[in-house]
């Protein structure tokens, strides 16, 4: 049937709508698709090649190089030594028992560190390196390197380790570094990253400890192409990390392994300071210990050595050690005294050998007294009556206050462990402390060094500095950091009276250089050496009024633990103080022998800048000394070669 034109005409017209319709949905698509393609390939490119990258690059740390640690002089003290270690690869190693066992044939593997690595591997992916053995030699790297065709997974590599060449000498003061543990992580709030490297190590203990974020550094970072399972293929890139800061002590190593040997068997504490700078020249508590011991992981018998020694030579007595200074603190009592007015030059206090005191009687320890003594004649002697008069006017508040201003009762900022503050008691710390009010007696056992009265050896050695210059001197451990000076220490006027403190150098002068002096023995005779000082005895039990009245046994018939702590503080030259000297004994007896003697030594050993001539010494003694000398120097360079081998 033939169409008219005008139905023609209309159905034309339908199909070219419909084909405009389609035609523009068609064009609408391919525009929508050709505009999410540009921005999957142009507009998002960079974020999915960093996406593609990612399943194959990794980001590794790289440990960085820990800060090394000198002495005054740039003697190294602590150090990175090169350490070889062997790794087994588990996956690559195949049957892992006879692996080990081959090589076990060829170099000495730890039990322990086997073990050890045993359970690192049972809760680690296959193909991360473990650590069989640590710090092997040379020799067992090449035995290894030549037989890795039969020692499949098994490489060496070659790292970095802690070393302490000095040994004992700078335990207590550097202390040591160890792998980071679960304790030490949960102290940090937000750890590094580098922290969780296996076997990355921190410092655990001293200097090492308190400057850790300097001397740690910070980590690098390598990019390595890793497969599928995540296997190291290959290395892309590496940004080395920044080495730890490089540190100087103002540490004398000679002086302070001099102070070491001459301390010898005792358990003591010496501290040696530079009055003029706060340099502290020698920081010695012994016995000591071996901190190379620590780094890899001591082993129980060694530790149990450690621990189970009365002489506690895990503990730094020089900062951590308090004790009652003894009449080492009459120097405090005096000064509080002359400072309120109450002691004048000639005056003088009748000693019969006690003082009644509320009803109780605090003796002398001259049981017959001393007679009419006079500030000098108190320190000379050393007179427990003259202090205890003379505090009872004084007040325990103003003696408090004036240890404060000489550096007792006060924590010293030093990066060392376990700073004690010591003790300088009054009434309000006894009230807060105990509930209970001041007694006069309290200031009566104050006035000698006992009672409450609490201070450590390195305290004793900047009360000395302070009585020695009139300023406030300040310890200084740390010389320079990356070779920029430190602030010094020297201190600003303590604003004492300087007639106050020429009457009491004097009465130091006396105690070592007049022959009734209780120091005389150890007195320092070279001309513009001589010394000032002032001896200590701190009692560590009580006295029966019985004992008393049968006689008081004397040290050497107790038992070690129970025998008196000899002290012994002083400074020279005594017209131009160059350095200050404080030495505790633990149970030494008396301090005019136990503790003068061994100050007086170390003190020419400063002035000297080495071995004393044996002119400095009195005739009397040269013999014995010269015999000391030569003992003590063959015992340094035993233990200097010990340290170079062990190196």
């Amino acid at each position: 049937m033939k169409r008219n034109p005008r139905e023609n005409e209309e159905t034309h017209r339908k199909l070219s709508r419909r084909a405009l319709f389609l035609g523009g949905l068609q064009l609408a698509f391919a525009g929508g698709l050709a505009a999410r393609m540009r921005y999957l390939q142009v507009d998002q490119a960079d974020q999915f090649r960093l996406l593609a990258e990612e399943n194959r690059i990794n980001m590794r740390l790289i440990p960085p190089a820990r800060g090394e640690i000198f002495d005054r002089n740039g003697l190294i003290i602590a150090q990175n030594s090169p350490s070889y270690r062997i790794n087994i690869v588990r996956e690559d190693a195949g049957d892992v028992d006879k692996v080990i066992a081959d090589l076990a044939r060829l170099i000495n593997l730890d039990p322990d560190d086997l073990e050890r690595a045993r359970a690192e591997m049972r809760r680690s992916p296959p193909f991360l390196p473990v650590t069989l053995a640590d710090q092997v030699s040379w020799e067992d790297v090449s035995k290894v390197a030549v037989n890795a065709p039969a020692l499949p997974g098994i490489t060496p590599e070659v790292g970095l380790a802690r070393l302490y060449p000095q040994k004992d000498d700078f335990a207590h003061v550097v202390g040591y570094v160890g792998p980071v543990s679960d304790y030490d992580l949960s102290l940090i709030r937000d750890p590094e990253p580098v922290l969780r490297i296996p076997r990355f190590q921190i410092g655990k203990v001293g200097f090492e400890a308190k400057r850790e974020p300097q001397l740690r550094g910070s980590a690098g970072a390598k990019r390595v192409e890793v497969n599928a399972a995540g296997r190291v293929m290959r290395e892309l890139d590496r940004r080395e990390g920044i080495s730890g800061a490089d540190m100087q002590l103002a540490l004398d190593a000679n002086l302070q392994s001099y102070t070491q040997a001459r301390l010898g068997g005792e358990s003591a504490a010496a501290v040696v300071i530079d009055v003029e700078s706060g340099d502290l020249r020698a920081i010695v508590s012994a016995p000591s210990f071996d901190p190379n011991l620590f780094v890899r992981g001591i082993s129980v018998a060694d530790y149990g050595m450690l621990t189970e020694d009365p002489y506690r030579p895990l503990a730094n007595k020089t900062v951590q050690g308090t004790y009652p200074p003894g009449s080492t603190f009459k120097m405090v009592t005096a000064l509080a005294a002359l400072d309120a007015g109450l002691v004048g030059t000639d005056d003088t206090v009748w000693c019969p050998g006690h003082l009644q005191v509320a009803g109780r009687r605090f003796h002398c320890w001259k049981r017959g007294g001393h007679g009419h003594v006079d500030l000098n004649t108190s320190l000379k002697r050393s007179c427990d009556v003259y202090y205890y008069d003379v505090a009872l006017k004084v007040g325990i508040d103003k003696i408090s206050a004036m240890a404060n201003k000489l550096g007792l009762g006060i924590r010293h900022d030093l990066p060392m462990s376990a700073v004690a503050a010591g003790l300088a008691p009054n009434r309000d710390w006894k009230s807060r402390v105990h509930g209970q009010d001041w007694l006069v007696g309290d200031t009566a056992n104050a006035s000698i060094g006992q009672g409450f009265m609490l201070a450590s050896p390195m305290q004793l050695s900047v009360m000395a500095a302070r009585i020695a210059t009139g300023r406030s001197v300040t310890p200084r451990l740390v010389k320079s950091v990356n070779g920029v000076e430190q602030p010094s220490g020297a201190g600003e006027s303590l604003g004492l009276n300087e007639n106050h403190l020429r009457m009491i150098r004097k009465g130091m002068h006396s105690v070592s250089n007049d022959r009734r002096g209780t120091a005389y023995r150890s007195r320092i005779i070279a001309e513009g050496m001589r010394m000032a000082g002032k001896t200590g005895t701190s009692q560590v039990r009580n006295i029966t009024k019985a004992e008393r009245a049968a006689g008081v046994i004397s040290n050497k018939d107790l038992p070690w633990e129970r025998r008196d702590h000899a002290l012994f503080v002083c400074y020279a030259p005594y017209d131009k103080p160059k350095y200050a000297v404080a030495v505790v004994v633990e149970h030494g007896g008396g301090g005019s022998t136990a503790a003068a003697p061994i100050a007086r030594d170390v003190m020419l050993e400063a002035l000297y800048g080495g071995t004393p001539p044996l002119e400095a010494y009195p005739k009397g003694d040269r013999t014995r000394i010269g015999e000391q000398q030569e003992r003590l120097n063959r015992e340094r360079l035993d233990r200097q070669v010990g340290g170079s081998d062990r190196a």
